[in-house]
């Protein structure tokens, strides 16, 4: 199980932009969701939501505005709706400090994961010309469920993703993103939403042994 868990590992550290709701409870035990802003290297920022344990930090304070430090995983799950399904990412949180303002780190967003190409590989290119290759991953974790975390190579790593075959076992590294995008909802009707997903700097075929 512990290489299991090794499979997909987070480290971020910003600033929490929101309090904290309730999202569900599972055998008594009740989880929470907030949002954390991370700096990029260039300065802008990514939203990143996180789900914590109330057995893990005291969801009954107010924490908007403090710099905290979270260990974890990037997970997905359905959101079951009405007309349709949605499915949910967010950092699941083992490990969360609330730091004082001298050890806040506004670089600190680092993703590892281990898993399997379960979409073929799309690569296009921006607006600006630069390439783009999406990948869907499917990361084990335990109990026989997995997360699916879309990813985006770019440049090199784009083109090397294209050439890759559903099924291949990948360990990538880079960071957590949040972008925003609109979606046409009908020929009048159009929603902001936001997506999240992994940018990758690193990408390495694995072998099962």
């Amino acid at each position: 199980m512990n290489r299991i868990a090794e499979n997909n590992q987070v480290t971020i550290s910003g600033e929490i932009t929101s309090k904290l709701h309730f999202s569900h409870e599972v055998f008594g035990e009740k989880f929470y969701t907030f949002s954390v802003k991370v700096q990029r290297l260039s300065g802008t920022f990514d939203n990143i939501p996180v789900m914590v344990s109330e057995r893990l930090f005291n969801v009954a304070e107010e924490y908007t505005g403090l710099p905290v430090y979270i260990e974890g995983q990037f997970r997905s799950y359905n959101q079951f709706g009405e007309f349709k399904n949605r499915v949910i990412l967010s950092v699941f949180a083992r490990k969360i400090l609330l730091l004082d303002e001298e050890e806040k780190n506004p670089k600190s967003n680092q993703i590892h994961l281990n898993g399997y190409i379960c979409k073929r590989p799309v690569c296009r290119q921006t607006p600006l010309g630069r390439e783009i290759a999406d990948l869907l991953l499917a990361v084990n974790r335990p109990y026989g469920k997995s997360d699916y975390i879309p990813c985006i190579c770019w440049g090199r790593n784009a083109r090397y993703a294209e050439s890759l075959e559903v099924g291949t076992r990948l360990s990538l590294a880079g960071r957590i993103q949040s972008r925003e995008y609109t979606k046409q909802i009908s020929e009048t009707e159009q929603e902001q939403r936001v997506a999240y997903e992994v940018s990758v700097s690193r990408i390495e075929i694995l072998y099962d042994e």
